[in-house]
C-alpha cells in the first residue's frame, strides 16, 4: 500500500480516537484544534491554486462561504424532514451531516468553474483582481439573498462538527492534493507553475490544468466552510470578506508555495499564535504582525522549503 494511504488511513484512525476520548479535553482546547483543522483545509486547498499550479488567487473566502451557506441550508431546511421530529439517530444524523457537507463542496466547486472558466486565461495581477472581485460578488450576493438571512446571515445551524470530522477531512484533502501533484496527470499541474509557455509549446492544456485546480481547490474550501459553519452555528456574509481571503494567502506564502507539510505548518502556527498572545490583548495584533514581518524576512521562501541538494558528479562524467 503506498504511503499516502497508509498515512491516510493512520489520519482516520487518530480521528477516531480523538473523537472517543473528545468528552476529555478542555472545551476551549478542543474548540482550537478545529480551527486549526478548518485553516488546515483552507490552506492545503489553495495551495493547490497559488503554490503548485502557479496562479494567484485572492477569492478563497468566497468559495468558503458557498460551501457554508450551503451546507447550513441542507441542515436547517432539508435535513430535519429527513431526520423528522425526534432528531433521527446518531448514524443519520452523521450521514446528513456528510450529505450536506459534500452538497457544499460540491456547490462551491460549480462557483470555481464558474469563476475559473472565464478568468484563469488570464494571469498574475489581473487573475488576483478578477478572483477578488469573483469573491465580493459572492459575498454581495449572499448579503441580499433574504433566503440566505440576507445580512444577519444564518443562525441556529446545528452543532455537527466535531474533531472526527475535521481531521477526517483534513486527511482527505492533504492526501488528494499529494496524490493529485505526484501522478501522471498532476506533473501538468507543475508544469504549468514553472513555464506556461513551454508546456503549451509541448501540447498540454494549462488552462485545463489551471481550471482543475481552482475547482478542487474550491471544492475543499466549500467543505471547511460547511465544517466552520456547523462549528460557529451562525454565518454572516462579513465573515467571508476580503480580509479572510488574505488570511488563507498569508498561510500559504509563509508556509511555502507548493510545500503542503509548510502550509499546513504555518496553519497551525498563524491559528494558535492570536490564542497565545491573549493574555497581552491590547498588543495581540501587534505583536502577531511584527512576527509575520519577521518570519517573512527571515524565511521569504517559506518556513519549510529549503534548498533541494544535488547530486554529486562522478569523476567519470
Amino acid at each position: 500500500m503506498p504511503k499516502p494511504h497508509l498515512a491516510l488511513v493512520a489520519a482516520l484512525l487518530v480521528a477516531l480516537g480523538l473523537s472517543h476520548f473528545s468528552d476529555k479535553i478542555d472545551p476551549y482546547h478542543l474548540d482550537v484544534l478545529i480551527g486549526v483543522g478548518i485553516n488546515i483545509i483552507l490552506a492545503v486547498s489553495l495551495n493547490l491554486v497559488n503554490g503548485y499550479t502557479g496562479q494567484f488567487s485572492l477569492g478563497h473566502a468566497g468559495f468558503m462561504s458557498v460551501g457554508a451557506y450551503f451546507a447550513a441550508a441542507i441542515s436547517l431546511f432539508v435535513a430535519p424532514q429527513w431526520l423528522g421530529a425526534e432528531g433521527g439517530t446518531v448514524l443519520q444524523r452523521g450521514l446528513a451531516f456528510a450529505g450536506a457537507l459534500l452538497a457544499g463542496g460540491l456547490c462551491a466547486a460549480v462557483a470555481g468553474l464558474l469563476v475559473g472558466v472565464p478568468s484563469l486565461r488570464l494571469k498574475g495581477d489581473y487573475l488576483a483582481l478578477v478572483t477578488l472581485g469573483f469573491g465580493e460578488i459572492i459575498r454581495v450576493i449572499f448579503q441580499n439573498v433574504e433566503k440566505f438571512g440576507g445580512a444577519l446571515g444564518l443562525n441556529g445551524i446545528p452543532a455537527y462538527t466535531t474533531i472526527f470530522w475535521v481531521v477526517a477531512f483534513g486527511a482527505l484533502a492533504v492526501f488528494t492534493v499529494t496524490c493529485l501533484v505526484n501522478s501522471t496527470y498532476g506533473r501538468g499541474f507543475l508544469a504549468t507553475h514553472d513555464d506556461e509557455i513551454a508546456s503549451e509549446s509541448v501540447g498540454l492544456d494549462t488552462t485545463r490544468y489551471k481550471i482543475v485546480a481552482f475547482v478542487v481547490g474550491a471544492f475543499f474550501a466549500g467543505i471547511a466552510g460547511g465544517l466552520y459553519g456547523h462549528f460557529k452555528l451562525t454565518i454572516t456574509p462579513t465573515g467571508f470578506d476580503f480580509t479572510k481571503s488574505i488570511e488563507i494567502v498569508v498561510m500559504v506564502i509563509l508556509g511555502g508555495m507548493g510545500n503542503t507539510r509548510g502550509v499546513i505548518l504555518a496553519a497551525v502556527i498563524l491559528t494558535l499564535l492570536p490564542e497565545l498572545l491573549r493574555p497581552i490583548a491590547e498588543f495581540r495584533m501587534i505583536i502577531y504582525s511584527l512576527l509575520l514581518i519577521v518570519l517573512m524576512i527571515v524565511r521569504p521562501q517559506g518556513l519549510l522549503n529549503f534548498p533541494r541538494r544535488t547530486a554529486k558528479k562522478s569523476p567519470a562524467s
